[in-house]
């Protein structure tokens, strides 16, 4: 015969196995998940692709654009010395020139000129801010001069064209900018200062 109590314990225990055993899980919900996770691992690739695309169009852009800094800042001491020696032929000595010096100046002058363009076309711009409010990004002020004709503030005199490569600085201007002038002795009696020497 069956002992009750064997059947017994095997039923518990048999329901305990059921109580504790994992319930089977839902294959769909599962693979719902699963797509989902690598639906947003494919959006994030995605995202970083085309940042990099981006980036890297960017930089090539930058390279093709400022590549020739270096060469350009070295070329720009050949035209500032072409444009010095241009300026140190004064109007008098042109006209007293004869005709091989007027042809040499001028064959001096298509050439700088000539460079000017090269540049222009490799985007180095040069810029001369006569007159324009001084700002530090792109002058740099080299000293004062005491003026009445002009604002304080103001670039009274270029030393030095500035050069410009796409929307950088190549090199900044060289300037003088403008002061206010001193009062004269005769507006500076106009409020006379209190006598400390009696007290």
């Amino acid at each position: 015969m069956t002992d009750p109590t064997a059947r017994q314990d095997e039923t518990v225990a048999s329901e305990t196995d059921n109580a504790t055993a994992p319930k089977a899980a839902d294959p769909v919900a599962e693979a719902r998940g699963e797509a989902a996770e690598f639906k947003d691992k494919l959006l994030r690739t995605l995202a970083e692709m085309e940042n990099l695309r981006k980036r890297t169009e960017r930089e090539v852009l930058d390279a093709r654009l400022y590549g020739i800094t270096g060469f350009a800042r070295d070329v720009l001491a050949v035209a500032d010395n072409m444009h010095r020696a241009l300026e140190a032929i004064g109007p008098e000595l042109r006209q007293a020139a004869d005709a091989k010096v007027k042809a040499f100046i001028e064959g001096v002058e298509l050439t700088e000129r000539e460079l000017l363009k090269t540049l222009e076309k490799n985007g180095v711009k040069k810029f001369s801010p006569q007159g324009e409010r001084f700002d530090p990004n792109v002058h740099q002020a080299m000293y004062e001069v005491p003026t009445s004709d002009q604002s304080p503030g103001q670039v009274a005199h270029v030393i030095q064209a500035g050069y410009m490569i796409g929307d950088r600085v190549l090199r900044p201007a060289l300037v003088a900018v403008s002061k206010a002038a001193p009062k004269s002795p005769a507006s500076a009696n106009d409020n006379p200062q209190p006598d400390n020497a009696s007290q």
